[in-house]
Parts: structure tokens; C-alpha cells; sequence
């Protein structure tokens, strides 16, 4: 019996070669090294395991150590009689299936590691209490004793939900300024949840560093209006101690058409026709408002301007989206020679040896299809057309379906589509994901994409062209003359007013929008600043003239000098920070303007994400929940 239960080294190695005098060769379980050594001398293995896997050493180390107390205490024959009971087996301070106490911090490190497992995942609760969870748990750590679903439901994540809550509070309360992002999600999954309100605001902290935390989902219970979104957003802000403060709020025009990511038409990957059409149907109803509610969504929605005001904008994300969606629906036969081209791509990868794809891509990961599992957006796509272009040659000759060889007319087809869309995939590269992109970027984006369009000559996709062209200039032209836009840009420093072709008129423009937003105290008011006290001088150096204090430089002069340095590469809040002192003016506008993201927030992502993950045949997460794990997984930074 004692003999079954030795503990030794090479349970962690594979034994793949053994010779004469007990000389082996074992590779590395973890790794795969290949270790020599004798069965009799196994330090090679003990020193691999403690400089390489830590806590591979670790668990042998404890192995060692249990079997050694077992051994000195005796009772080895005793655990493997199976003559003890099941209350005395618990009760072994040598064995490995003593619970841990409730307090104990193995007890609590687990039970947090499953609760941030839920939220990230956005799991059910309920899983805790699933029998194939809890065999997963027993077989991984048998002295952990699971928490209940009420526990982690109604203890665990309300007090992390408090944490969140209190973190954002205490940050906000700092903040000069901020501003807020709305994310409206209904449809498709949500309509039998009822829907939610995203609320996120964006603010820069006293050592000029971007910060953005979901400060409420709420879930939308039938029929809801501008002025009841309004509503909910002044009661948020009060809560949040923000009434005031709030910059500008990002909130599209049409929420029912503003979701921007999409697919390329026809190139339908790994899904087949189903999935293409859950995924063109989620396209048109995941945002406010489904088809069949149009009427009633473009009540809510001309009713945006006079809630919010001028204050309102909309996401560049998502227009740039939308121009390219509206783009590519100009031309019929880019669809049909997507199609062949995903028909291809699916073939080849289900087909192909991975070995004979890494000659052709010259990765271990041919064409990316991780990445696209993940994120199936059109500008993901993009990259592998381009990359099966490329590799058009070496896919003729292992592919053994000339039906689905691509043709040279539907060749050219791809190359002009990937082309012409170069510019708009790399904008939007920069918009997405979950770093913050203040809309100084936009100006400079537009104005390159209209070149771009102006310059580029097809014979092919010239109705893509075009139709790209007239959405451009429909959605996003309006930026160009924008106050606000033109500040954002003019205000970074790698921009400043090198893109401008009237200078002197957008100075202007600038002077005025600088001047609108500097907090300028009156005359009257008294300064709530402490005057420091006159320095006192030394009489050794009393023949040292004092230096005049310096005068406070106009917005005028602040702007002319900012504007005669040199552009740089440098971040534009890294810069601003730097600059602070010598541009006080111009600073206090740049923290106010670079607030306003240009890109999707965390939480809208999470709703595009829902749309995947939550099937009504399979949805279990309760409304109640789901508002609270969306909540923390938007905000899992703060935890």
C-alpha cells in the first residue's frame, strides 16, 4: 500500500527514452523540456521544476511534506484501509480533505476568484451551484467548502457593487469636469429582459490621467422617452455628485441604426447561414428601438437634441461605422466575391495541415482565426482577405476544389475593396478597443479619409468609392466647422493648426471657443486663493534686485506662443501636464475637451458581446443580476 502512494519527481515529466545503468530522458509536463538524468539521481528534475514552475515545486514540496507526516504519525496503512469514517477522514490535520475554516484566507481567496470568474464571464450565479462545478472544485482544492448562490448574489456582489460605487464617487469628486456617454441596448435577447441604459462617464484627474467608470445600468421596463432617459441621467449625475460638472453627452441621434460594428457583406466565417442571419438580424434591433418600433423610436430620438441641447454629440465610432457600412452597400458583386472568399477560407482551414498554413502565413496561427472568433468585426475581416491575397498562389495549389479558386476578376474585386478600405480600417484600429481616444483624432481623420477617397482611382469598386464618399460627407463633414472638434484638435499637440487650410479663421474659432469655456473670475469676487506672504530677503544679498512678478499672459498670447512651438509626438495629456503652468488658460480647456471620447465605451461592448452569449433557449441570468454583473464587469478595474 505505502508503495502506491510515493511521492516522486517524475510525475511531473514524461519518460520518453530509457537506457542502460538507468540513464532517462523525460520531457517536461509543463513545458516540455527534455531533462536527462538517472532514476537515481533526480536533481536535474527537482532544479528544472524550482527555477522554471514555481508552484509545480511547490505542490511537490507539500506532497513531500504530508507524506513524511503521515509516515512519522503512523497511520499511512490507516488512510488507505478505508476503515475510518468520513468525519475522522475531515478531521486528519495531515489529510487533505480538512475544510478550511470560513475565515480561513485560502477559504477567501477562492470565493473571490469564483465571483470575479462570474463577472468577467458574465456567468450565471447559479453555476456555484451546478454538481459538475462543485466536482471541479472538490477535485482542485478538497478543503474548500462552496459558497451558496444567495451568498454570492446577495452578500458578495452588492459589496462589491459598494466598493465601485464608493471608489467612483471619491474619484469624481476631484474631477473640474466630465463627460458621459449613453449606451441604449433593446431587442433581439434583451426585449424578454426588458432592456438597459448604459451611463459612463470620462474624466481627467488632478494628475491629468484619463479615468472611465460605468456609473449605472439600469434596466428599461417597457415604453421609455427622451425625457425619461434624461431623467434617469440627472438623478444618476446627482448621486454621483457630477450635476454641473457634465462637458458633453454622447448619445447618438438614431440609436436604432448607431451600431457600428458590423460584418462584410456575404463573408460569413466559421458561422455558416445561420449565424449570419442572427448576426444581420442583431445588426438592426440590438440598439434602442427594433424594426417593427421605428415610429416610436424616432420620437425618442428627435427628442435627443432638446433633453440634452447643445450638449449633446454623437459617437465618432459609430458614424465612422456607419459610413462604411452604408459604403459597401453600394455594390452587389463585392458580396458575391466575399462570399467565395470566406467559402475558401473555410474550406482551407478545415482542411488544410496547420503545419503546411505556417509555411504560407509564416505564423503558428494561420490567418488568425482565434482572433477572429473573438472579435468578428468588418476591419478583422478585412485582414484576412487581405491575407489570402497575399497567399492566393499557395492556396491554388493545396486546395483541391477549383470551384472555389478564386477568379482574376473577383481577385481585383478584393484588392481594390482592400484598397480602398486601408484608410477607413485603420481609423477604425484607433476607435476601438478599450483605450480611451478623445475626439481630437477626428478632424485629422476625416479630413485624411476625404484624400484618400479623392485620390484613389478604381475600376472595379468605383460605386464603393462614390457611395462611401456621399455617407462621408452626410455624416461626418459637419465636424469639420464644429467649435468644438476644431478646439480638441487644435489643442493636441501633435495636431495644433498644421491641418487647417485658413488658419487665421480657425485661430479665430479657437480664441472664441477657449474663451467660452476658461472659468474668468469678476472683479468683485474675491480670490478664495491664500496670498502667499512677501519673501523675506537676506541682507547680504539686500543689493539684489527683485525680480517683478510676472503678469498674467491673455488668451490671445497663450495661443500665440502654444502655437509657434513645434508639434510634437508626444501624448497630448503627458503634454498638458507638462504645460499646465505656462498655458493655465489653455489647459483648463483642454481637460474639459479631452474628456469626450471618440470611441465605443466598455459597456457598449458588453452589450454587442450579450447579443452572442445570451440566447433566450439559454438565458439564466435574472434581470436582477445581470444589471449587477454588467455593472462590475464594465468597472472590474476598481476591484
Amino acid at each position: 500500500m505505502a508503495s502506491n502512494s510515493r511521492v516522486s519527481i517524475l510525475d511531473y515529466f514524461n519518460i520518453v527514452f530509457e537506457g542502460e545503468n538507468g540513464k532517462i530522458e523525460s520531457n517536461c509536463k509543463a513545458c516540455g523540456t527534455r531533462i536527462q538524468a538517472k532514476r537515481s539521481v533526480t536533481s536535474n528534475f527537482v532544479t528544472h521544476l524550482k527555477r522554471k514552475h514555481q508552484a509545480m515545486y511547490d505542490e511537490f514540496v507539500k506532497k513531500k511534506d504530508v507524506k513524511r507526516e503521515a509516515c512519522a504519525s503512523g497511520t499511512v496503512q490507516q488512510l488507505h484501509g478505508g476503515g475510518r469514517s468520513e468525519a475522522a477522514r475531515s478531521s486528519h490535520v495531515g489529510g487533505v480533505v480538512a475544510k478550511f475554516d470560513r475565515n480561513d484566507p485560502r477559504q477567501l481567496l477562492i470565493t473571490e476568484a469564483i465571483a470575479k470568474m462570474i463577472i468577467r464571464d458574465l456567468q450565471a450565479v447559479q453555476i456555484v451551484e451546478n454538481e459538475g462545478f462543485r466536482e471541479l472544485l472538490q477535485l482542485l482544492e478538497p478543503r474548500y467548502t462552496p459558497e451558496t448562490c444567495l451568498y454570492i448574489q446577495k452578500q458578495l456582489l452588492p459589496g462589491y457593487s459598494y466598493q465601485v460605487q464608493l471608489a467612483t464617487k471619491q474619484s469624481l469628486i476631484a474631477a473640474e469636469s466630465c463627460s458621459i456617454t449613453l449606451d441604449l441596448w433593446k431587442g433581439g435577447v434583451a426585449s424578454s429582459l426588458g432592456g438597459y441604459l448604459g451611463v459612463t462617464c470620462h474624466f481627467i484627474t488632478a494628475d491629468w490621467q484619463i479615468q472611465s467608470a460605468l456609473l449605472a445600468c439600469i434596466p428599461l421596463v417597457g415604453n421609455h422617452t427622451a425625457q425619461q432617459v434624461l431623467s434617469e441621467c440627472d438623478e444618476i449625475s446627482h448621486a454621483h455628485g457630477i450635476m454641473g460638472k457634465v462637458f458633453r453627452v454622447v448619445a447618438d441621434a438614431s440609436p436604432s441604426e448607431s451600431r457600428a460594428m458590423f460584418r462584410l457583406p456575404g463573408f460569413c466565417l466559421h458561422g455558416g447561414e445561420q449565424d449570419e442571419e442572427e448576426e444581420e438580424s442583431s445588426d438592426e434591433d440590438v440598439m434602442v428601438g427594433e424594426a417593427s418600433e421605428a415610429g416610436r423610436a424616432g420620437v425618442v430620438d428627435s427628442s435627443l437634441d432638446l433633453c440634452f441641447g447643445a450638449h449633446r454629440i454623437d459617437c465618432f465610432a459609430r458614424s465612422l461605422g456607419l459610413c462604411v457600412r452604408e459604403g459597401l452597400r453600394t455594390s452587389p458583386q463585392l458580396s458575391i466575391a466575399l462570399t467565395k472568399a470566406a467559402c475558401l477560407y473555410n474550406y482551407v482551414t478545415a482542411t488544410v495541415a496547420p503545419e503546411k498554413l505556417g509555411q504560407a502565413y509564416g505564423t503558428d496561427d494561420p490567418v488568425i482565426r482565434d482572433a477572429l472568433n473573438r472579435e468578428r468585426g468588418w476591419n478583422c475581416q478585412l485582414k484576412t482577405v487581405r491575407r489570402l491575397l497575399e497567399s492566393a498562389e499557395f492556396l491554388e495549389d493545396v486546395v483541391d476544389r477549383h470551384d472555389l479558386t478564386l477568379t482574376s476578376f473577383e481577385k481585383a474585386v478584393l484588392r481594390e475593396l482592400v484598397e480602398v478600405l486601408e484608410p477607413f480600417e485603420e481609423a477604425t484600429d484607433m476607435v476601438q478597443g478599450d483605450k480611451h481616444v478623445s475626439i481630437s483624432l477626428a478632424v485629422p481623420c476625416v479630413l485624411g479619409l476625404r484624400k484618400h477617397l479623392s485620390e484613389t482611382a478604381t475600376r472595379q469598386c468605383t460605386g464603393i468609392l462614390v457611395g462611401l464618399a456621399q455617407s462621408l460627407d452626410r455624416r461626418l463633414s459637419g465636424i469639420l466647422e464644429d467649435p468644438l472638434y476644431v478646439t480638441a484638435t487644435a489643442l493636441d499637440p501633435q495636431f495644433k493648426l498644421t491641418w487647417s487650410s485658413d488658419t487665421e479663421r480657425h485661430r479665430q474659432v479657437l480664441l472664441k471657443e477657449v474663451a467660452k469655456h476658461i472659468q474668468v473670475r469678476s472683479p468683485q469676487e474675491p480670490s478664495q486663493e491664500p496670498t502667499p506672504p512677501p519673501s523675506k530677503r537676506s541682507k547680504l544679498f539686500s543689493f539684489i534686485k527683485q525680480r517683478p512678478a510676472s503678469q498674467a499672459k491673455s488668451i490671445e498670447q497663450e495661443l500665440a506662443t502654444y502655437l509657434l512651438e513645434e508639434p510634437t509626438e508626444e501624448d497630448s495629456l503627458h503634454y498638458w501636464k507638462r504645460k499646465a503652468t505656462d498655458f493655465p488658460q489653455l489647459s483648463q480647456v483642454a481637460k474639459k475637451v479631452f474628456t469626450v471620447p471618440a470611441t465605443t465605451t466598455p459597456v457598449e461592448n458588453i452589450f454587442k458581446n450579450l447579443g452572442k452569449i445570451l440566447r433566450p433557449e439559454r438565458c439564466r441570468l435574472l434581470p436582477k443580476n445581470l444589471e449587477t454583473l454588467i455593472y462590475l464587469k464594465a468597472n472590474y478595474r476598481l476591484l
